[in-house]
């Protein structure tokens, strides 16, 4: 798990970040989770592979006949 440390922080928002913490029943850690996960994965980020289908609907589409190859994978041989 990776770790950040916020350098800078005023005074004034440590004290909201505790409050707010505080008011969800959470610690100022679990809080700042929660603030970024928000913040990134919000539902008005680029959304790449809806972007490109819509943008091949545009043109009409395309028909993909995509069929997987069932040949048994053959497992590597080192000497």
């Amino acid at each position: 798990m990776s770790a950040i440390t916020v350098l800078d922080l005023s005074e004034e928002m440590h004290r909201a970040l505790r409050a707010r913490a505080s008011q969800n029943g959470r610690s100022a850690e679990a809080e700042v989770l929660d603030i970024l996960e928000k913040a990134l994965r919000s539902d008005t980020r680029l959304k790449i592979g809806s972007e490109l289908a819509a943008f091949g609907r545009s043109f009409g589409g395309v028909e993909l006949a995509i069929s997987r190859d069932q040949t048994p994978l053959k497992p590597a041989e080192y000497e």
